[in-house]
């Protein structure tokens, strides 16, 4: 009998629980690990900021559903990882063993890169519901007083579809307050161009993200590098294709939004041949590290290089659709290691994204994530927005029900076969 220990349990690693106890059956141990007892739906973070949400709508307890699935939980988090002995030290200083381990963490964020960055300091973010809820009550001071903002995503981001999510999400609330007018929105982002989003631009994206913001009259800035944070003003610098600085800007903003870079835990630190230099775990075709064969990783926390080269540093998304296609691909390749068989299933890395507006939202399809590509499709429109909202959902009664099936490619593929269906009859 195999004892597999899965650390994280959030979008990628609850699932991978599930689906690995699927695939191998109840002979081998399977044990999860989260730092806390609850799971948070991430994407429904920006609705939490400004109040369309409550903390108790996307985040929950998991200890009895994941139990419930024969898995073991411990909500102790882990502090240090010494993969030559195979053993995890979690943060009680109590010590586990494994034979193989599944890191599905996904990142730490790095804040402290920006003099002046994060929820401890001058800004917000919703890459956690405790970011998110710190973040709706400096927003229900923004309603109450309304004042200049700022929306974005600092150099080194790879996750920007949260950061258009928000701006826009932002104007759609001011409006329904009637208040937009009293309130200047600023998006600041390290793309070289609107619409880019990590991957070099998606179908009309660019043409499309432009038409909006101009129409919802939010500003923008790119190629920005944030130099510094302050309690009433942030300092960047904009930069030109040839990497030369273009002109520096001090923006006034009382409240601001900024997605940070992200990098690896604190529990990988120093381990040579298993990370990159920003901490993220180096992976084979298989989800396997070259170094240490028994370790496994998905999600955000895995090493995947940037899709194109950009004069502000930039990085690739991992969307859920892929942390699930990642998912498939450990649990299928560790059944054929425990049965003596190759392994033999790769992860596709593709890009399928809902984005939503408030007031509509927009899809966009990159497949694969690096160009050429076999579909690289964008779509704007109000359907995406009642698409998200089924999406947030279901997944929470997947997690709540031990649904092992993968979920995203069904989800997706049905939703964006019922948009492309409106979009023809609209044209017709």
């Amino acid at each position: 009998m195999a004892k597999i220990v899965i650390l994280g349990a959030g979008i990628g690693g609850i699932p991978m629980a599930y689906e690995l106890r699927q695939a191998i059956g109840e002979h081998h141990e399977i044990v999860l690990i989260s730092k806390g007892d609850k799971f948070n739906f991430v994407p429904s973070n920006p609705w939490v900021m400004v109040n369309w949400r409550q903390r108790n709508e996307v985040e929950f307890t998991v200890t009895d559903y994941i139990e419930k699935a024969g898995i073991k939980f411990i909500c102790t988090g882990v502090k240090k990882l010494n993969p030559t002995e195979n053993k995890l030290v979690l943060f009680d200083e109590s010590e586990i063993n494994y034979d193989y381990l599944i890191i599905a963490t996904g990142p730490k964020l790095a804040f402290d890169e920006i003099e002046g960055m994060g929820p401890e300091h001058y800004s917000h973010s919703v890459c956690t519901i405790d970011h998110a809820e710190k973040a709706a009550q400096a927003w229900s001071e923004l309603l109450a007083n309304p004042r200049p903002a700022i929306v974005g995503a600092a150099q080194g981001a790879s996750c920007f579809g949260p950061a258009y999510e928000t701006a826009l999400i932002m104007d759609t609330d001011l409006r329904r307050h009637g208040i937009r007018d009293q309130v200047p929105l600023v998006f600041v982002t390290s793309e070289p161009y609107l619409g880019h989003l990590g991957l070099g631009g998606v179908g009309d994206s660019i043409k499309l993200l432009e038409q909006e913001f101009i129409k919802r009259n939010i500003q923008w800035i790119c190629n920005a590098k944030i130099t510094k944070i302050k309690k009433n003003q942030l300092s960047l610098d904009e930069y030109q294709a040839d990497g030369s600085i273009k002109q520096h800007h001090e923006i006034k903003s009382n409240f601001n939004m900024i997605l940070p870079a992200f990098k690896g835990i604190d529990a990988f630190i120093g381990l040579d041949g298993l990370i990159n230099p920003r901490g993220f775990i180096l992976v084979d075709q298989h989800q396997a590290n070259p170094k240490y064969p028994n370790i496994y990783a998905l999600g955000v926390c895995v090493a995947i290089p940037p899709v194109e080269q950009t004069v502000v540093a930039t990085g690739a998304p991992k969307t859920g659709y892929m942390i699930e296609s990642m998912v498939t691909a450990i649990a299928q390749n560790l059944k054929a290691v425990l049965n003596g068989e190759a392994q033999h299933t790769q992860a596709s890395l593709n890009t399928v994204c809902f984005a939503d507006f408030g007031d509509g939202g927009a899809a966009f399809v990159a497949i694969p994530q690096f160009k050429p590509r076999q579909y690289d499709w964008f779509y704007e429109g109000k359907l995406v927005h009642y698409a998200k909202v089924a999406f947030e959902k279901y997944y929470t009664y997947k997690v709540k029900n031990g649904i092992s099936e993968p979920f995203y490619e069904k989800f997706i593929m049905n939703m964006l076969g019922i948009i492309k269906t409106h979009d023809d009859n609209e044209t017709k």
